[in-house]
């Protein structure tokens, strides 16, 4: 079977003829596109993905790991059922109170939660078992305990995402080799021989693990 390349036309026909951003999303997305560190923020079609994803889902608890700027919490929220709660956990209080601001806007600010400590110290207090969806989106070095822990969390027919799978390419580029592209490899071996997950890797933007507890 071909695969076709996501040209850069490809890629804008997709956008044009798939997504349906919401507005607060697009103003999200713009007025993050002016800090330095931009390219952070996941795909517009990713978070249009991970919106279905809670739609099919329809998860009681959410729980994300990298909050940024508040794209995919925000994308996640407006999906979400009326009686589930999402905490977004994350470290920098500057990027984090956009995304608060936005919540705000969305009518979320009582069912999104920000915590603002180490991703794994907090994951370390919640009961096993007790999360219906997770993502991660934090520091490439930690993914390898974060996927371990959030499998733990996960209740049976839970949903995990990891995003960033494909660093740019570089985590199948021999060439290459730091500590993030190290970790990334890892959480390639760990997600393809681990029997209590369903694992897949999506190729949408830089990759995404969407996995399913057995």
């Amino acid at each position: 079977m071909t695969t076709l390349p996501l040209t850069p036309v490809l890629h804008e026909f997709l956008i044009k003829h798939s997504l349906r951003e919401h507005v607060l999303l697009a103003r999200l997305r713009e007025e993050t596109a002016h800090r330095p560190d931009a390219d952070c923020e996941i795909a517009p079609e990713q978070g249009q993905l991970m919106a279905l994803l809670v739609e099919i889902v329809q998860p009681k608890r959410i729980l994300e790991i990298g909050t940024y700027t508040g794209y995919s919490s925000l994308a996640m929220g407006l999906a979400m059922p009326p009686k589930c709660q999402l905490t977004t956990c994350d470290i920098d209080p500057k990027a984090t109170s956009i995304a608060q601001r936005y919540w705000a806007v969305a009518g979320l600010a009582d069912r999104i939660e920000l915590i603002l400590r180490p991703g794994l110290e907090y994951m370390a207090e919640i009961e096993q078992g007790s999360i219906d969806m997770i993502f991660l989106d934090c520091d490439k070095q930690g993914y390898p305990a974060y996927y371990k822990r959030s499998v733990e969390l996960l209740k049976q027919s839970g949903v995990l995402m990891v995003d960033n799978m494909f660093w740019g390419g570089e985590v199948a580029d021999p060439g290459k080799d730091d500590a993030d592209i190290r970790a990334i490899r890892e959480l390639w071996e760990l997600a393809h021989t681990d029997e209590r997950m369903n694992n897949t890797v999506l190729p949408i933007a830089d990759g995404l693990l969407l996995g399913w507890k057995r």
